[in-house]
């Protein structure tokens, strides 16, 4: 890209509701794979704590520290120049008080080139929110299904209570959150939502009535091991471009075709 390219700010990001315009985000947590999704002019990039399932192995979100997700942050903030980069708030360090929200977010800001955060939790949250805010910290929520909560939720499952998401979502709003992430809930809910509140949201598995859309990389490239959320789409498969190639690589070096002429110095 251009070097006279110039990075989204939060209130452009939050502008797009408005304009009517959608927007478009995808998950990235290196270098490498950041710099080629910021080159396509997606309008936001989340190092989201779903690192800790699709890069490290986990079975679910919990295990990914702080020191991580800084480190990932780090790697991603330094690729990008036009996105806005988000960064998740790993399990549990927004759930120790204000001051130790601010400590960490703060953290996150301090070491890495990244412009926001994002937690999960609408009502039971809003005071953590408005105390980030409040610091200069711009907040992204996260409402619907809250992979932190696995356990408490039963399961990642699809979540019905509309009453409940609505409160939350305006509860994130009024506490100044500059956006809402609403994932694996009814499309029907997640429209009405998105006209009762003026910040834009997010869908990941909640239809075409939000206002932008996310999805982790991995699905989206098709770079995994076979399984693709019912909410997710493989754009690519990657996952057996890079099996073909490194079988073809394997090949060439046991029957003696690699390294060739090419690659050989005199």
């Amino acid at each position: 890209m251009s070097s006279e390219v110039r990075q989204i700010t939060v209130p452009e990001f939050t502008a797009m509701k408005s304009s009517g315009r959608k927007i478009t985000m995808a998950t990235a947590y290196d270098y490498a794979l950041a710099g080629l999704v910021d080159a396509t002019g997606i309008e936001g990039i989340l190092v989201g704590d779903s690192l800790s399932m699709v890069v490290q192995g986990h079975g679910t979100t919990l295990p990914v520290t702080l020191e991580e997700m800084v480190y990932h942050a780090e790697m991603v903030g330094r690729a990008v120049r036009h996105a806005l980069v988000v960064v998740d708030m790993p399990f549990p360090s927004f759930h120790l008080g204000s001051h130790k929200a601010i400590e960490s977010a703060g953290r996150i800001l301090k070491e890495t080139r990244c412009q926001a955060v994002k937690l999960e939790g609408g009502t039971e949250q809003a005071e953590v929110i408005a105390a980030l805010v409040s610091a200069g910290i711009p907040v992204m929520a996260h409402c619907g299904l809250r992979p932190q909560s696995v356990h408490q939720l039963g399961g990642y499952r699809v979540q019905r209570d509309e009453r409940q998401l609505l409160a939350d979502a305006q509860a994130a709003e009024h506490a100044g959150a500059f956006s809402i992430v609403l994932e694996c809930i009814p499309a029907k809910a997640a429209a009405r939502i998105t006209a009762a509140v003026k910040i834009p949201t997010i869908g990941i598995g909640a239809g075409l009535g939000c206002d932008g859309q996310i999805l982790v990389l991995h699905d989206l490239l098709g770079l995994n091991t076979g399984y693709i959320p019912r909410h997710a789409k493989a754009y690519a498969n990657l996952s057996k471009t890079i099996i073909d190639a490194v079988t073809q690589y394997r090949d060439d070096v046991r029957d003696g075709k690699f390294p060739g002429e090419e690659q050989t110095f005199s």
